[in-house]
């Protein structure tokens, strides 16, 4: 299995980490630290030399409770960004729900566009469909103002497999190449603590749809509950749900911490039987 990125050809025989680089005062793990241009291009630049594969720039936090940020700030925040990491060697992806920085961030070098809206959006899905971006589709549940104040689900599972399945064939359906499309389950996305640990435990449900999926657990609020621990200490915790969800089949794996997530997944790979596939500075094959 491969993922297009534009021009790159990304290998899906291992696991793949995206590195967050969240330029943004308000995210749950890191807001604030990455928010001046030049901060969020070298750590970008860190994550890629400690081997990321993919690096994922947002500039609006869609943590529970976040309030929207205008287009022109976010545009503000991300574009200078995007364009300076274009010629790094690794997929730079866009994280945002507005049409209209999708399509200048694909002006501007992204490789793949993180839609939590899952191409909703008619604009979205013609900008992605006219372009040879990857894109990752999300299930959420409400909006990031409210959408943990009351989650529910008769059947957590069947309805995120049945809505990322159906966007799937949407994109299909508008031209986007199945080898284009990333499914994301979207934990903590308008989701209770028992609702994300049945995703979790059934990941394979997804994988089955027959596209890469995307696990997104770093530092996340349900990590905290089960060891006790604040967002920036979370790491252990993190990558031991990196493994587990690698385990039942995500395909990308997107961290804050991507040496620990890396070391971990070399270790795993090497018991595993296929000792060797990690190599440092990302998977990217790019013509």
């Amino acid at each position: 299995m491969l993922l297009q990125c534009g021009t790159y050809r990304l290998a899906l025989d291992r696991p793949l980490i995206m590195g967050v680089v969240n330029v943004t005062p308000d995210s749950f793990s890191d807001g604030g630290l990455h928010l001046t241009r030049d901060a969020a291009i070298a750590h970008a630049r860190r994550l890629i030399d400690e081997g990321a594969d993919i690096v994922d720039i947002g500039g609006e936090s869609t943590r529970p409770g976040a309030q929207a940020v205008p287009l022109d700030e976010e545009r503000a925040r991300v574009l200078p960004v995007i364009e300076a990491l274009a010629g790094s060697g690794v997929p730079i992806s866009v994280d945002t729900r507005k049409p209209a920085l999708m399509r200048e961030a694909i002006k501007a070098g992204a490789s793949l566009v993180n839609d939590i809206d899952a191409l909703e959006s008619r604009e979205a899905l013609e900008i992605v469909a006219g372009a040879s971006v990857a894109v990752c589709l999300m299930h959420k549940q409400g909006d990031p103002q409210t959408m943990q104040q009351n989650p529910h689900y008769d059947d957590v599972v069947t309805e995120v497999r049945d809505y990322l399945s159906r966007r799937l064939q949407a994109a299909v359906n508008a031209g986007i190449a199945r080898e284009r499309i990333v499914l994301d389950p979207g934990f903590g996305f308008g989701k209770t603590y028992d609702h994300n640990l049945a995703l979790l435990r059934s990941l394979p449900a997804l994988a089955a749809l027959g596209v890469p999926v995307l696990a997104g657990l770093s530092r996340k609020a349900m990590l905290g509950r089960i060891t006790g621990r604040p967002a920036h200490e979370r790491v252990h915790a993190s990558v031991a749900a990196a493994i587990y969800a690698a385990q039942k089949g995500a395909r990308i794996l997107r961290v804050h911490d991507v040496t620990a997530t890396r070391d971990a997944l070399a270790v795993w790979s090497a018991l595993a039987g296929t000792i060797g596939v990690f190599s440092q500075g990302g998977a990217g094959d790019r013509g």
